[in-house]
């Protein structure tokens, strides 16, 4: 059968059936969304069938979606393993003691927030600062009797920040690059929309961290439970120290994880010199599991290892191969084209720019392709429309990468539920940096304020 080229109308009809099908079974039925992903991959395979598309089409598409995450893949594995060895050094919960002692209960939620901030903006990882700092603030959170899903908001929100405004941040570096701005000229721009996002979740964490919801009374009984069952210490900062010197020094995030899972290790040989190497083995692959006297302490405490990120790789790759399929077959070019020829206003540009960005995450599921794709695309209309390089980039991110968390087939979205623990539809509404993030962008191109223009 001959290929014809797939019409803006046969492209749209594609992207709305996958969005009411992913969408149903998530957010109606409450499934988990391995399965309906790979029903719509399903769909995929026959509608590229019966389009005249090979079998050999097929696997290239979804090859080439997979293939992006082949390095994201590798290292959500290592922070499995990091967060095992993490838990069994004591360093998790000695920040976790440390914690109790500096933190308030009433100033809690929102020094969650300003703390997963500043580790965010040091480290450049959202991934990382979720994994290291937030599972130990989260815990603190639970032996609040915190909201699990606020606490979780809060981490986030801090996290993204984080991300979004260093300049050792993967997808920081990702938008400046399509967009051909200068990065730290990016990053300055992107407090236009960045800072009152960041001050408006600032007071929504303040005002719900002070509802009363916390009890402050299970902290002590937590704290003597840790120190009674791990080796709660100062040198328990020494990872996280040297996690920040590798940012400092630009190490990627590969070597930067073996570095600390090496160094960890030693600690644990060092704190427990009989330790065997089955029982390290049975730490990196399945996770550190508590048995201390206190069952909230062992569920929050019972995680890490290879073995806990395999359901997200599944999603992940799943995700990503219905993903490539749609760039295989032009399904989301061709629904994109008539959009970029028919906008003559900046706010209108910016406005259709950041739907796109968030569109391609839900059809997609991945954070890059949501930065690359509308780059690609919109970059010739911001051009002929005078706005600068600087005004392309700041959309990106607003529109992009910051929504991917709230995706629950996203990659970033599936991470962060599995690592906390607090399903992604749960911890959405109070993930407020990334709601408010591109409320202000388009607000910003509304009004004309902080958006970059091309001086000529």
């Amino acid at each position: 059968m001959k290929k014809k080229e797939v019409s803006f109308t046969e492209s749209i009809i594609i992207l709305l059936l996958l969005l009411i099908i992913l969408g149903v079974a998530v957010i109606k039925f409450g499934l988990s969304p391995e399965v309906p992903v790979l029903f719509t991959v399903l769909l995929m395979t026959f509608w590229a069938k019966l389009r005249g598309w090979s079998w050999a089409d097929v696997q290239d598409g979804i090859k080439e979606g997979i293939e992006v995450a082949i390095i994201p893949i590798f290292i959500f594995i290592l922070i499995g393993a990091l967060i095992g060895v993490w838990i069994q050094a004591g360093i998790i919960p000695s920040i976790m003691v440390l914690g109790f002692h500096l933190i308030s209960g009433s100033f809690f939620i929102p020094s969650v927030f300003v703390v997963c901030s500043i580790v965010g903006v040091a480290i450049g990882s959202g991934f990382t600062t979720i994994s290291t700092v937030g599972i130990a603030l989260f815990g603190i959170g639970a032996s609040m009797n915190a909201n699990p899903a606020l606490v979780a908001g809060a981490i986030i929100s801090g996290a993204v920040f984080g991300d979004k405004m260093s300049p050792l941040s993967d997808s920081t570096n990702l938008s400046s690059a399509v967009a051909e701005s200068e990065l730290f000229a990016h990053i300055k721009n992107m407090m236009w929309s960045t800072i009152p996002s960041w001050i408006v979740s600032f007071i929504l964490f303040w005002i719900l961290g002070n509802s009363g919801q916390i009890d402050a009374s299970k902290i002590e009984h937590t704290s003597q439970v840790l120190q009674s069952h791990f080796v709660i210490s100062w040198w328990a900062i020494v990872p996280i120290l040297l996690m920040l010197v590798c940012a400092w020094k630009k190490i990627p995030a590969i070597p930067t994880l073996f570095i600390n899972i090496a160094a960890t290790i030693i600690m644990i040989f060092i704190e427990k010199p009989h330790t065997s190497v089955s029982t390290l083995n049975n730490l990196i692959m399945n996770g550190f599991v508590a048995k201390t006297s206190n069952s909230s302490v062992n569920t929050l405490l019972t995680r890490g290892g290879i073995s806990s990120m395999m359901a997200t790789v599944a999603l992940i790759i799943s995700t990503l191969s219905l993903g490539g399929m749609l760039m295989k077959f032009k399904v989301v070019q061709h629904a994109m084209d008539p959009l970029v020829r028919h906008l003559h206003k900046p706010a209108s540009l910016i406005t259709v720019t950041i739907f796109s960005g968030i569109a391609i995450n839900l059809f997609v599921g991945e954070q890059y392709l949501s930065v690359i794709l509308p780059g690609r695309a919109f970059k010739p209309a911001y051009d002929k429309m005078g706005l600068a390089p600087l005004a392309l980039s700041r959309v990106l991110e607003d529109g992009g990468s910051v929504i991917n968390y709230l995706i629950p087939w996203g990659v970033a979205g599936s991470f962060a539920a599995a690592t906390l623990g607090v399903p992604v539809l749960q911890f959405l509404p109070f993930a407020f940096f990334s709601l408010f993030s591109p409320v202000f962008s388009i607000l910003s191109a509304i009004t004309g304020i902080g958006l970059k223009r091309i001086n000529k």
